[in-house]
């Protein structure tokens, strides 16, 4: 606010409104501009593709994998050349269903299971059945899970995808850097 008694040009208040959106509009530049917000790359990661001169390069598409773990529960991106070596239904225990499968080749294995009932009513009860090494909490599609090494070998995550049902991955230690990718490409029923 102005004092009474004291004017200010109108010129002036356009000037000072000029100079603040111009300022405003240089940090916004900047801040874009800066990378701020980006996600970091990755050390060692490929620097971008220049194009080279000669015959044009034909571009192969990702195959979508469908890899059933259960009825209700399936992975769409599995590494390439694994292949699928067990699964079926969960033994019948109390309080427990659902189904479980391994896809692997001679040096790399991913397995999966999914578990329905009580054993998973809630986060808090599911994730004290997860025995992982060196476990911190993170994310899967938004839902509380928990990661590490397992005792067996290898890595697993493990999340309550919803009440009720619970589920586990774990990969050999070559596909480490592989499993928070097949983990988020489980997908449910339409209406989950």
């Amino acid at each position: 606010m102005i004092p009474e008694g004291y004017e200010i040009g109108q010129g002036w208040r356009a000037a000072l409104a000029g100079l603040a959106f111009g300022l405003t509009a240089l940090i916004i530049y900047a801040l874009f501009s800066s990378g701020f917000g980006r996600p970091p790359r990755h050390a060692g990661a490929a620097p971008p593709a220049v194009p080279v001169a000669g015959p044009p390069a034909v571009a192969v598409a990702a195959v979508a994998t469908l890899a059933v773990i259960s009825d209700d529960l399936w992975l769409t991106y599995l590494p390439d050349g694994l292949d699928r070596g067990g699964g079926g239904a969960i033994e019948r225990r109390p309080g427990v269903e659902g189904g479980w499968a391994w896809f692997g080749s001679a040096d790399r294995f991913v397995e999966a299971q999914v578990e329905h009932g009580t054993v998973a009513a809630d986060w808090d009860g599911y994730r004290k059945r997860a025995t992982l090494l060196n476990a911190r909490a993170t994310t899967v599609r938004g839902r509380p899970a928990v990661v590490g090494r397992h005792p067996g070998g290898g890595r697993a995550i493990v999340w309550l995808e919803r009440a009720g049902t619970g589920a586990w991955i774990r990969v050999s230690d070559s596909l480490g850097g592989e499993l928070v990718a097949i983990a988020a490409s489980v997908k449910n029923r339409v209406g989950d």
